[in-house]
């Protein structure tokens, strides 16, 4: 009797998980957050980068277009385009950056995906241990998180560590929701606001499911949040 054919064994095709490029402003709190996050992701395709002038949104927009657009030309890049570049910006209070709005235009011209905080990025580390509520200038905000004493955290040395906020995210993350849906004014002016969560929530689910999250291709923007 013969036998039929040996069965060919057929190799599974791993989908490729999509790049995210994260731009910041501020070289300490927002990196090392980040950085705890992408290490925490793990093999999640994360880069972490500083850029523009400090505290100039306009400039840090300009700065993740232009690696935006050198990604598939440098080595450093792997030579391969991001799915995705987003920037993490502060609004800044009692009065907003005079170069806020431009920046948003631009980025969102080039496809460059935005979160904000007003104040600043500290807020949304505050999220994850209590309410906030009220108006805060970005010199209150990180004077209430010093008050905490997180990691060592103070307004002269702005360094946390991430596991003390890392299985607090989805506390964050409500507080932030609620802040936004009882907004009296609407979207990032309104003090206390952020939509930090909208990012981090994006690379987790990235994470958990390899390719991205569903219908997305290489080249295409995020759908914006539905959110105000």
């Amino acid at each position: 009797m013969k036998r039929g054919r040996p069965l060919k064994r057929t190799k599974g095709v791993r989908q490729e998980q999509r790049r995210y490029l994260i731009y910041c402003e501020g070289e300490c709190t927002e990196v090392q957050y980040f950085q705890g996050l992408k290490n925490e992701l793990r093999a999640l395709p994360v880069s972490i980068r500083m850029g523009g002038e400090h505290g100039e949104p306009t400039s840090l927009v300009r700065a993740a277009i232009a690696h935006k657009k050198r990604a598939p030309r440098s080595p450093e890049d792997r030579r391969t385009e991001y799915d995705e570049v987003w920037c993490v910006i502060d609004v800044e209070a009692p009065r907003p950056h005079a170069g806020l709005e431009e920046a948003l235009a631009l980025a969102r011209r080039e496809g460059i995906e935005v979160v904000l905080t007003n104040p600043c990025f500290e807020l949304w580390i505050l999220l994850h241990f209590r309410d906030v509520s009220g108006p805060h200038t970005s010199e209150a905000a990180q004077k209430a998180l010093e008050k905490l004493g997180i990691g060592g955290y103070t307004t002269s040395r702005k360094h946390f560590g991430f596991e003390h906020v890392r299985e607090r995210f989805p506390d964050a993350a409500d507080r932030a929701h609620h802040l936004r849906r009882r907004s009296a004014v609407p979207g990032h002016a309104n003090n206390p606001w952020t939509d930090v969560d909208r990012l981090v929530r994006r690379l987790k689910a990235a994470r958990q499911k390899p390719g991205g999250h569903p219908g997305a291709r290489l080249g295409t923007p995020p759908a914006p949040s539905a959110e105000p």
